[in-house]
């Protein structure tokens, strides 16, 4: 580990994460949970992104923010890097696809292997990078070239570190189990054969975790309505300490990219023993409740069973017949017709509860990439929900209300989902964009679900209904797991977890573990096996940040002991902290796998995109800061941005609490909800961004190229000679500044500044190159024999 030559390591020094940034900075997150420490980018040129280290704060920068200098690198978080080979002034690098990582990789005449120029590849780093060293390399693979189909994806998985190949004790351990359900694993079991189960989901799905059977019933002498939810039951094939256990913690959720899926656990498993297809027994765990007719659980129960869905249903077909009982598909299906229509009318009940009990229902248009058989896009079209999707909907929260409410009162440890309420600070800056929209939220200083409630039903029959409900969403704060129980706000729930899908995230098969324990009347505790690494990355801010920030310090408690051969101390709560860890891993993995899907989207949005260069569009400005406007095309289902040099010679003024830009001379405002018409000038592939030129803009600089990007620009391409965006001197997208307003002829001023000085840059850059010989860059079941028999306290779940 290399150590700066004029720093000694004091005490206060503090230790953690680098975080890059792809322009070049970067900032450090410490493991205190503290304020995130600035670094330049002389300091980011001796680390990487991801890399543990010791800082040491000298002061402030010009923004207040603590900056501070590297001491010393205590682990080198990138072993291997994903990038393409390129050839620089007759030297050999790899210039990573992941741009928070600023340093090219020095690839030696004998590390290129059989990898060509262009292609993707993944180079083992054997050099790390210092003050006055580059990073040097070696090729361990050659994955193909930038445009082969599914490239995006095999880029994302390595970039954000998403296990996506199953090791041979995985394999082994899978393909040892039995294809079929077993006698001897009915022991013990309800068989709930006879009872018509169905599943319910989309037309492209494989994997069947969820099936459901509803009926009426008599409760004492009030009707009411009996629900089960069957759902696989994973816990039964895969065992605590086992490989197939210790991958499905490793990868704790499933990754959904377009067209493939990198499942959690082996297909074997997922597509096979616990996917509830039609004609076959599975096994499952089965929450069986109890419903009246305001929407409250009277009762439920969880066992072990045995079922046989009775049919696979997609939700069109579902919606076809309940929408149109004498419809072809409700004479094909009508035997399950009395099924679907009891099903129905307890989600209208449960729909009313829902209502009633003030949860937050929002309403945002949600698209779906539609690619031919290479994987690339043909179009991209809204995803149209219909009540078949709400009607599974309620009934999976119903039975993880049962399962958080089970485990509460049996005062075992677990995970629960827990939703926070809105941050002081981000309720402030709703509010004041809701004043500007005419719009107000009640509920004073802690607004309650109700009180949003109420405001997206006041938003719903706006004509800027999808732009505020976005500002709304943006309010709230990120879901995750705990063992903590605080309830779900946006549910308005008391207790929340997770039970319906243990195929794909791991904390629902904690959840199944706990409750077969608590039904067992025996304790379970997980164990963290030693061999899988914790993901506990700490979020920006908030309670999360605060449980990882615990969970980092009780892991390392651990880890002492275990090296010191002492005991942590034994008690009722003395798997809290475990718990906790799970928790703050579990949640780090969803927020990974959801960065490395939207990368893969905006990426294939980009590539769609080249065809449409130098096209006019309708859209509407979705999002306003200080450098610009984010516009959402209307018809194509695509957002890009409006540089703030795009919208004409004047001083705009930036208004926070108004959402607009303002341009002083002219007193033209861009606001949030606008329509505009836009022309597609700009597409950056390895930046994943699309650039637009309001059309009305004129005298604006033909476009420019940028060095080894992929950046394709309207000029380009042949069609009309439309104005593009000015390119040199300005990034795609800086972080907003600390001042009021963009005075756009100094904006382009400062830019060609900038620009002149990379040359200089370049130049002393190039000397030193020529000294070193390397290169360099800037950074840049019906009436069952069992029916429920445990009641609970009637309240609204």
């Amino acid at each position: 580990m290399r150590k700066a030559k004029d720093l000694v390591p004091r005490e206060a020094d503090r230790l953690g994460t680098v975080q890059g940034h792809r322009d070049g900075f970067g900032f450090v997150i410490p493991d205190d949970g503290g304020e995130d420490i600035f670094l330049s980018e002389r300091e980011m040129s001796r680390v990487m992104h991801g890399d543990r280290v010791n800082v040491r704060v000298l002061g402030t920068d010009r923004r207040g923010r603590p900056e501070g200098q590297i001491v010393d690198v205590v682990l080198h978080a990138n072993k291997v890097v994903i990038g393409r080979l390129l050839n620089e002034n007759g030297v050999l690098i790899v210039a990573p696809e992941d741009k928070r990582i600023g340093h090219d990789i020095l690839i030696p005449p004998k590390g290129q292997g059989n990898a060509k120029l262009g292609q993707v590849v993944s180079v083992e780093i054997i050099d790390y990078p210092d003050s006055y060293r580059q990073a040097v390399g070696r090729v361990v693979e050659v994955l193909g070239e930038i445009d082969d189909p599914g490239m995006e994806i095999e880029i994302a998985v390595r970039k954000y570190g998403v296990p996506h190949e199953f090791s041979a004790a995985v394999k082994k351990e899978a393909n040892a189990l039995p294809d079929t359900v077993q006698q001897s694993d009915l022991e013990g079991r309800v068989d709930l054969r006879d009872v018509p189960l169905v599943t319910i989901d989309g037309a492209d799905a494989r994997d069947f975790d969820d099936a459901v059977y509803c009926e009426p019933v008599m409760y004492g002498k009030s009707k009411a309505w009996r629900l089960i939810v069957a759902i696989a039951d994973v816990s039964h094939y895969v065992k605590p300490g086992q490989p197939l256990d210790d991958e499905g913690l490793l990868r704790a959720t499933s990754v959904y990219f377009p067209r493939r899926v990198i499942p959690m656990l082996p297909e074997k498993i997922s597509n096979g023993l616990c996917s509830l297809n039609p004609g076959v027994d599975r096994l499952c765990m089965v929450c069986d409740s109890v419903v009246d007719a305001n929407g409250v659980v009277l009762a439920y129960q969880f066992y072990p069973a045995v079922m046989h869905s009775a049919q696979r249903f997609t939700y069109d077909t579902v919606w076809e017949i309940l929408s149109n009982s004498k419809g072809p598909e409700a004479t094909r299906f009508a035997q399950f017709r009395p099924l679907l229509t009891n099903l129905y009318s307890l989600y209208k009940i449960l729909l009313e509860a829902r209502h009633k009990r003030g949860a937050i229902e929002f309403e945002t248009t949600e698209t779906q990439i539609i690619s031919n058989e290479l994987g690339k896009i043909l179009r991209i079209e809204p995803r149209l929900r219909n009540d078949a999707h709400r009607l599974i909907e309620e009934c999976m929260l119903t039975a993880n209300v049962c399962a958080a409410d089970f485990i509460e009162q049996n005062k075992h440890l677990s995970l629960y989902r827990v939703h926070g309420e809105p941050s002081e600070e981000k309720l402030v800056t709703l509010r004041q964009v809701l004043r500007t929209s005419g719009l107000s939220l009640g509920g004073g200083e802690k607004p309650k679900p109700k009180d949003f409630a109420k405001l997206m039903r006041e938003i719903k029959d706006r004509p800027d209904a999808n732009i505020l409900q976005s500002v709304v969403l943006r309010a709230m704060q990120q879901a995750m797991y705990q063992p903590d129980n605080e309830g779900h706000f946006g549910l308005a729930y008391p207790a929340y977890s997770h039970f319906t899908s243990p195929i794909r995230r791991y904390p629902d098969l904690l959840t199944h573990r706990v409750i077969k324990a608590i039904l067992a009347k025996k304790p379970y505790a997980p164990v963290l096996p030693p061999k899988v690494p914790l993901n506990l990355t700490l979020p920006r801010k908030g309670k999360g940040r605060e449980n990882a920030v615990n969970a980092k310090k009780s892991h390392q408690d651990a880890k002492d002991a275990s090296a010191k051969g002492t005991r942590l101390a034994k008690g009722a709560n003395a798997a809290l902290p475990i718990w906790g860890q799970l928790g703050v891993h579990c949640s780090s993995n969803e927020r990974r796998a959801d960065e490395a899907s939207r990368d893969v989207e905006a990426w294939l949005k980009c590539y769609y995109m080249r065809d449409h260069l130098g096209q006019e569009y309708a859209g509407t400005v979705t999002g306003v800061a200080s450098f610009g406007l984010f516009v959402q095309l209307e018809s194509l289902f695509v957002e890009g941005m409006i540089h703030v040099t795009e919208l004409g010679g004047d001083y705009f003024q930036y208004d926070e609490a108004r959402q607009e830009l303002r341009g002083e001379r002219t007193g033209i405002r861009y606001r949030l909800g606008d329509r505009v018409h836009v022309l597609v000038s700009r597409v950056d592939l390895d930046a994943r961004k699309i650039e637009f030129s309001l059309v009305k803009s004129v005298g604006l600089e033909p476009g420019g190229t940028t060095n080894r990007r992929q950046i394709i620009l309207a000029s380009d391409t042949g069609r009309p000679n439309k104005k593009a965006a000015p390119k040199k001197g300005r990034t795609s997208s800086k972080e907003p500044q600390k001042h009021a307003g963009v005075n756009v002829n100094a904006a382009k001023s400062a830019g060609n500044l900038g620009a002149n000085q990379s040359k200089s840059k370049a130049g002393r850059t190039a000397s030193k190159v020529a000294k070193s010989g390397k290169p360099n860059r800037p950074t840049g079941k019906p009436a069952g024999t069992k029916p429920p028999v445990r009641t609970t306290k009637a309240r609204r779940k």
